[in-house]
């Protein structure tokens, strides 16, 4: 479903949860530009209980895509609801949503291993690398250029939706 404000509060509980910071400015913010049209954002909850979200850029603000297509960004499925089907769920729904604006979604993902569930799905869902290489702060990291594999460490992805 769409997010709802009281939602900002659940969702920034359930990063404290499992050890994150809090997070409703963020979520705050994505809530207004919900309002606005700049984003939607699409929360699954199970018996009354949010397991997680994904936001949807109707055009990406960065990477490679910027202003060309529409990006699935912050996805994120608390780690008590991992493993049941949630994030791919999550994902199809917004695909379904991105394929009323387009015939292509894309999306970043990080590179180290927190993000290696993600990576794994993204790839079982048929995203593919854009070719561009591995970005690092906003900018395609050049051969033999020092970086930290941090969350500034991304590979750009898309899929066709047929």
């Amino acid at each position: 479903r769409k997010m709802i404000e009281s939602d900002i509060q659940h969702l920034s509980q359930g990063f404290i949860n499992q050890d994150w910071p809090g997070r409703e400015e963020v979520l705050a913010r994505y809530f207004l530009e919900q309002e606005s049209g700049e984003r939607e954002v699409l929360v699954a909850e199970i018996d009354g209980a949010v397991a997680g979200y994904i936001t949807i850029l109707p055009s990406a603000k960065q990477g490679p895509f910027a202003g060309r297509a529409p990006e699935l960004s912050d996805f994120n499925v608390f780690e008590p609801f991992q493993n049941q089907g949630i994030g791919n769920l999550l994902i199809e729904e917004a695909e379904k949503r991105v394929k009323l604006i387009s015939d292509k979604v894309t999306l970043g993902v990080g590179l180290h291993s927190g993000y290696g569930p993600a990576q794994r799905l993204y790839i079982k869902r048929g995203y593919i690398p854009d070719g561009s290489g591995v970005w690092y702060q906003n900018q395609p990291l050049k051969m033999n250029a020092l970086c930290h594999n941090s969350d500034d460490l991304v590979l750009y992805m898309s899929k066709e939706l047929l």
